[in-house]
């Protein structure tokens, strides 16, 4: 994410996404009632008396204005939608006041108004910036003759695979066997190579494959074991990628991941609600009450239900305090966890109970 102006006096600031993880903070930063401004494709009707391109309408690009009524990001897309009521544009094209849903594009800028820009807004659009210096992190997962390949983002996991092997059991005689393994083990690793900039690579699973594996990259691809670490799981597949992010793995590799923060920081509630501990609440109305007692160390929300003024002000209030706000996505089971919770809870400083 790049800005490329800023006017705190009219409270604009114009950014252009450069990842697919810039795309996922916007979803958040914009909220309800922001003005936003890109250049969009629109189908106009045409009036040359081209029956055709009458009825069919031709599509002009333009520079459009609307105050924002609804954000949708879709995951397994990677398309961030943005719909509202029209407030400037060409208006011989299109009337204002009418509804149009701006797509937002990577390398396209876009400016973002608000009438006043929360702390937590500007962190989450600084985090996004200097998480896009940020180098990912690739989960391998192997168990037999199947991988499956997790890539970790801001936004949640990509899932790639499965990676098939052919491989015969070692009671089986296959004269072919060995070579099947390096043609198996190579596969994974070109799988592995498409994605740019991997910081750390973490070859997970049960029983002796994922070392088998990572003897392999030593042995031939020497330039890739600074990146490796070898976790054990009980399975492998996406049940198994899970087991490494729970661990705690990928947050101690890659400090910035936010997936494994925010399953860390989910897990640690879950903990202590299992544990009947008198220094967790969760639920709007008891976790307003110890905000409001100044009481919160660390507060949780669910991206999906944080786009109020009661809720931005509830968060403004905790970082004021000098306590920890941490968005959590909705696209991972952390997420699921906490929505189930009633979508907000924390951690307090001290019991109020």
């Amino acid at each position: 994410m790049k800005i490329i102006e800023q006017d705190t006096k009219e409270g604009t600031i114009e950014v252009m996404p450069e990842i697919l993880d810039d795309l996922w903070h916007l979803s958040h930063i914009i909220e309800f009632g922001d003005n936003v401004s890109s250049k969009t494709t629109r189908r106009i009707q045409d009036n040359t008396g081209d029956k055709l391109r009458s009825d069919r309408g031709v599509k002009r690009t333009f520079y459009l204005s609307i105050d924002v009524e609804n954000i949708s990001f879709h995951l397994f897309t990677g398309k961030l939608r943005l719909t509202g009521v029209i407030t400037s544009g060409p208006e011989d094209l299109i009337p204002l006041g009418s509804h149009h849903t701006l797509e937002v594009k990577l390398n396209n800028s876009l400016i973002i108004k608000k009438d006043q820009w929360s702390n937590w807004a500007l962190d989450r659009l600084n985090q996004a910036i200097e998480s896009s210096k940020k180098l990912s992190a690739i989960i391998v997962s192997i168990e037999d003759d199947l991988t499956t390949l997790g890539l970790i983002r801001q936004f949640g996991i990509e899932y790639y695979g499965p990676i098939k092997g052919n491989i015969s059991g070692k009671q089986i005689l296959d004269k072919n066997r060995n070579k099947n393994i390096v043609k198996y083990y190579e596969t994974i690793i070109e799988s592995v190579n498409k994605f740019d900039d991997i910081q750390n690579i973490i070859i997970s699973g049960p029983g002796f494959y994922k070392n088998d594996l990572f003897d392999y990259i030593k042995d031939k691809h020497k330039e890739l074991v600074s990146k490796c670490v070898v976790e054990n799981t009980g399975t492998g597949g996406r049940v198994g990628i899970h087991e490494v992010l729970k661990k705690g793995t990928v947050e101690k590799l890659t400090v910035e991941n936010r997936v494994a923060m925010e399953m860390h920081a989910v897990n640690d509630l879950l903990e202590e609600i299992a544990k009947n501990s008198s220094k967790v609440t969760y639920g709007l109305k008891q976790t307003k009450e110890a905000i409001n007692m100044g009481a919160v160390d660390k507060l949780l929300v669910l991206d999906k239900i944080i786009s109020t003024d009661d809720l931005t002000s509830l968060m403004e209030m905790v970082e004021n305090m000098k306590g920890n706000v941490i968005v959590i996505s909705s696209q991972h089971e952390a997420g699921n966890q906490l929505a189930s919770l009633g979508g907000i809870a924390a951690i307090l400083r001290y019991s109020i109970s």
